[in-house]
Formats: C-alpha cells, sequence, structure tokens
C-alpha cells in the first residue's frame, strides 16, 4: 500500500517550510549584503544534458538492431555511463534555441562525446557550467570582493565588483564584472573561450557567448541561480537556465584535491611513452 509522502512527513515529525525565509533573516555582512562565505553545490542532471532529456544508455550512442545502443568506447562503462532522465532547467522547459546549423553540431558532439567534450580532457569548464559540474564550489565575500574557487581542474573567478573595463583576451574562464541589484548579486561574463562546452550532450557556443549570472539568497543554506545565454552566432534568441544551489552542511566542509590535469595525462599522452602501456 503507498502511504502519501504528506503522512510520512506528519509521521516522521518533519517541519517543511514552502518558499523563501523573510529577508531579514538571511547571514548578512556588515554592509547588509546576503552572506554567500560557504561551499556550494548543485543537485541536478543539467551537467549531462541542460534540455529535457529521457533517461538513456549511455552518453554516447550508436544505433543497434532494436534502438540505440552504447558507442562502443563508453560500452564497458556500463551503467555508470548512463543517462539518468531529466525535466532540464531551461526557464520554459523547451530546448536551448539553436540555429539549424548549430543544432546539427550539437548532434555530431554528442555522437562523439569522448573525443570532444572538454570536460573529459580535464579543461576549465567555463561559465556557466562550472556552476553545475558534480563537484562543490566554494564563494569567498569581503564587503567589497567576491571570488569563486571550483574543486574541477582548479577553475577559479575573481569577480570583479569595480567595473575595470572589457577583457582584453578570451579565457576558459572568461571576464567576471558583479554588481548588486537590492539583495541580488548580478555578473555579466564576457571574454569567454569557445572551446566550452555547456554539457555532456554536446552543447557548445561560440565565442560571441555572452552570460549573465543571478545569485540570490532565498535561505542560509540555498541560492536560487539563473544565466541568461546570448550567442548572435548559434542561438536564435537568448535563453535562460535556473537551478538552486545548496550549501554543504558537513562538519569542515572544504573543497578537496582533484588534480585532473595529472588524473587525464595518460588519456591525452600516454601513447607517447617509450613502451606505450596497453589501451
Amino acid at each position: 500500500m503507498r502511504v502519501p509522502v504528506s503522512v510520512l512527513i506528519q509521521a516522521l515529525g518533519v517541519v517543511v517550510a514552502v518558499g523563501s525565509v523573510g529577508a531579514q533573516e538571511l547571514p548578512r555582512l556588515s554592509d547588509g549584503r546576503p552572506d554567500m562565505n560557504g561551499i556550494w553545490q548543485v543537485i541536478n542532471e543539467a551537467n549531462y544534458d541542460l534540455e529535457p532529456h529521457m533517461a538513456r544508455h549511455s552518453i554516447q550512442l550508436r544505433e543497434g538492431p532494436l534502438g540505440p545502443l552504447p558507442a562502443i568506447p563508453t560500452l564497458r562503462l556500463g551503467a555508470v555511463g548512463a543517462v539518468p532522465g531529466s525535466l532540464g532547467v531551461i526557464v520554459g522547459g523547451g530546448k536551448i534555441p539553436y540555429t539549424p546549423d548549430a543544432r546539427a553540431l550539437k548532434e555530431e558532439n554528442a555522437a562523439n562525446w569522448i573525443d570532444r567534450d572538454p570536460e573529459v580532457k580535464c579543461y576549465m569548464p567555463g561559465v556557466p557550467r562550472a556552476t553545475y559540474m558534480p563537484m562543490p564550489f566554494q564563494i569567498v565575500q569581503s564587503e567589497r570582493d567576491v571570488f569563486i574557487a571550483y574543486q574541477f581542474a582548479g577553475a577559479v573567478r575573481d569577480i570583479y565588483m569595480d567595473n575595470p573595463g572589457p577583457s582584453q583576451v578570451d579565457s576558459w574562464m572568461g571576464w567576471s564584472v558583479g554588481h548588486w541589484e537590492e539583495d541580488t548579486l548580478v555578473v555579466d561574463v564576457s571574454g569567454l573561450s569557445d572551446q566550452t562546452w555547456f554539457d555532456r550532450a554536446g552543447s557548445h557556443h561560440s565565442y560571441q557567448l555572452h552570460v549573465v549570472e543571478r545569485y540570490t539568497m532565498v535561505s542560509p543554506n540555498h541560492i536560487a541561480y539563473e544565466a541568461t545565454i546570448e550567442d548572435p552566432l548559434v542561438l536564435t534568441e537568448p535563453f535562460t537556465i535556473k537551478m538552486p544551489l545548496y550549501r554543504r552542511l558537513e562538519e569542515n566542509a572544504r573543497l578537496m584535491d582533484f588534480r585532473c590535469v595529472e588524473f587525464v595525462e595518460e588519456l591525452l599522452f600516454g601513447e607517447w611513452r617509450r613502451n606505450p602501456l596497453p589501451r
């Protein structure tokens, strides 16, 4: 017999708070701004695919006699390489508004995921992907500065609260300029390398990518995150993704060492060993 969730909650004596806490209950710095210092992480499937999708056999697929099967390079990953289903994180529930040529490239990327995804090679993830990688990140905030460090690839971002002008060069993590709109931290990100992806499904962008992020603290342990993405070279119109960020509450929570550059040395350079190992 199924027991309604509400009954189980009452039986356990759990009080569920719906919505955000009052603004006066948020932790704040001496200047009155919300205090976002801490370790944060998402709980969703955005890094697999921003778009709504069904669960599938593998991140990379091939045609089989009765339907799609795991591609040979990912076959032995089994369930570890499978993709969990998701309703997506795009506001409105639709797909990324790619041009026809850009949509075709996305599908081609997905069919060649293991060779093309920059995550596989430990390249820095870029923005906004760094936010929803399956690893934590740390916000370090003072009355004058905001800095974000990510566990994956040791990526970092210095958010300039005094606008120093436009980026002089493109880079993996881009050029971030921030300002406050009441209790929301708004970050304008430009100068992003076109080599990063949005997810493991081959979602790509051009060098004209422009991202505007919004971080709004809705409780002491939750931040509402939004990112509006525009790219006139590959998109027919801008689109927005939205998701909650959760504070890591474990005792002594911190970013751990993840030496993924070293972890991919064999993948990238192993064939040039004097005596190559079996591959």
